[in-house]
């Protein structure tokens, strides 16, 4: 991003709005949403700040804004905050209009809701009682805030509408009753201004990092850069508002708004709103050339630019969702038994380049062509991501040119596209050799699973039988110990924490042996494993006399000999 892009400044509630700027939410951005959850952590900060020895300031986050001429804001990212700030003061208001109603200090108390409206509300036509407002909500919430929160109306309706609107209604009366329980202590006739210090202290003492952008591109930006889960709910807002804006200038019925709503709030529905940035490359780049996450706006904003196109891309979503969450998610239902195990594996080896090829292959191929497809990129992932450790950025180019390939038609089965493949199936000697030099630290848990996996594997092609690698029984064995004590002199203590890691220095054992056996000498384990069920762990007895790291150099060969029959792909090998 050009550095004159976007600039960044840190900014109090009280100059956000107490100097003349006008605020808009997005027509169509994401509607009030908090929660008493919220409210409550808001209030709990702003007291904090009140109160001896608290803090003397506190920091709201990121807050988004788009403008042309620094004087009018579309707030891309921040809406619920300046809102519910927004709240809290006109539960102020509303207590201090109290205050005059009951004749407490009245003109004084006036005086301070006519300033304190004007600066952070906005001005009040004495005629017509219209507010213009500071802030503007968006479509669904700006009727119910300028009608009747702004003008403080004395009953506030609750019937016909929608759940956002009354979200607004139960925030503001939430703060209400905060502000009357703040204030309940202090003598009647002083409460007019403990209304407006409370206001006040929070003007000052709550800021925010601004971030202003020039326009919508360099918004997404930001929030792909930020990459923080409200930043990413902002750049859904942010391509939702774009698609909207689309019908918009078409001047678009009411009827094709709702239509268009209905479609967007079911893909969020399904994926998450945090999860529509991510789904949308893997979608795009199952259909169309690749697009990088940073440019991905850019792009859409540049082919998608009629209502046809609005509703078509809306279309083909709806098509690839199902197959980006039982890709993300292989625990929901849907996908057979086979298919979520390997889908559970891909995530097991916490990789996702595939993914355009395989929405792509979902949607062109077979169920058979699919799953032969599946498992392959289940193959390439571990030869190339787990145990190869290659760069990604050759391997992306392949699968997108495979997904490519399937979209235009110009592949049409499994075999084709594996053949596209071909450039990043690692070789069997480059695998065999990457994989006999192999060390997996077992402390993450995240690479415990990887060992009982390929442990696993190794034993079901060995024996024909497959230990459960979820079964909380079987555990894995460090022949070497992670902790030596006697009997294990061969090894340097400089050597320990190379060895002991190493895949040659692992096996299967169920968890009791493997307790009892603690750091015993290999004598000692030895009795044990020739014991055991599992071929490969029984070779262990029948194969080693002593274990030395010439012994872990030479099992470990043994497997990787063995891993080259395991994961492999015949057609590429």
């Amino acid at each position: 991003m050009a550095a004159t892009s976007f600039k960044t400044q840190n900014d109090t509630f009280r100059k956000l709005l107490g100097n003349g700027l006008t605020y808009r939410v997005p027509r169509f951005q994401r509607d009030y949403s908090w929660t008493e959850a919220e409210w409550d952590d808001l209030w709990q900060d702003l007291l904090g700040t009140m109160t001896s020895g608290g803090e003397t300031s506190h920091y709201m986050g990121y807050l988004v804004l788009q403008s042309t001429d620094d004087k009018t804001f579309e707030v891309i990212d921040g809406q619920q905050r300046l809102t519910t700030l927004s709240l809290i003061v006109l539960a102020s208001l509303r207590g201090l209009q109290r205050l005059i109603e009951q004749g407490v200090d009245a003109e004084q108390n006036g005086q301070r809701l006519a300033q304190l409206r004007q600066t952070y509300v906005g001005y009040l036509d004495p005629v017509t009682l219209v507010t213009r407002s500071k802030l503007t909500l968006n479509r669904n919430n700006d009727r119910y805030y300028q009608t009747y929160l702004v003008p403080l109306a004395q009953r506030l309706p609750q019937h016909g509408f929608k759940a956002s609107e009354r979200a607004l209604r139960s925030a503001f009366e939430w703060f209400e009753r905060k502000v009357e329980d703040h204030i309940k202590s202090v003598e009647l006739a002083n409460r007019g201004r403990a209304l407006a210090q409370l206001v006040d202290s929070m003007s000052d003492k709550l800021f925010f990092t601004v971030i202003t952008v020039s326009d919508e591109l360099n918004a997404y930006k930001v929030f792909e850069t930020l990459n923080a889960r409200g930043v990413r709910l902002s750049a859904t807002d942010l391509l939702k508002n774009y698609l909207f804006s689309v019908l918009h200038r078409s001047e678009e019925h009411e009827a094709e708004l709702r239509a268009l709503e209905d479609q967007w709030e079911s893909l969020l529905s399904r994926l998450g709103a945090e999860s529509l940035p991510d789904f949308l490359r893997n979608h795009w780049n199952s259909r169309h050339p690749s697009a990088r996450q940073t440019e991905l706006f850019k792009v859409i904003r540049s082919r998608v630019t009629t209502r046809a196109q609005v509703f078509e891309l809306l279309r083909e979503m709806d098509v690839d969702v199902e197959t980006y969450v039982a890709l993300t998610q292989p625990e929901t239902p849907g996908w057979s038994a086979p298919w979520r195990e390997l889908v559970s594996t891909l995530r097991m080896f916490s990789v996702r380049q595939p993914f355009p090829l395989l929405m792509a292959a979902r949607r062109s191929l077979g169920d058979e062509a699919f799953e032969v497809v599946l498992r392959s990129c289940v193959i390439i992932s571990l030869r190339y991501n787990v145990i190869g450790g290659l760069h990604t950025s050759d391997q992306e180019r392949a699968y997108h040119a495979a997904a490519l390939g399937l979209a235009t038609g110009k592949l049409q089965d499994a075999r084709g596209t594996l053949e596209v493949l071909r450039s990043v199936y690692v070789s069997d000697a480059q695998f065999e050799a990457a994989f006999a030099d192999r060390s997996l630290r077992t402390a993450a848990a995240r690479n415990r699973k990887l060992v009982r996996y390929l442990l696993s594997e190794l034993e079901h092609h060995v024996s024909g039988t497959r230990p459960d690698k979820d079964d909380p029984s079987i555990s894995v064995e460090h022949i070497l110990p992670e902790h030596p004590t006697v009997g294990w002199e061969e090894f340097a203590s400089e050597q320990l924490d190379d060895f002991v890691h190493r895949l040659g220095n692992m096996a299967l054992l169920a968890s009791s042996p493997n307790r009892d056996l603690g750091n015993a000498a290999f004598a000692v384990k030895r009795d044990a494993y020739a014991k055991s069920a599992w071929a490969l762990t029984a070779r262990l007895a029948s194969d080693f006399q002593e274990w030395t790291p010439q012994s872990i150099d030479r099992r470990q060969k043994q497997l990787a000999k063995i891993a080259t029959a395991v994961w492999r792909i015949d057609q590429l090998s």
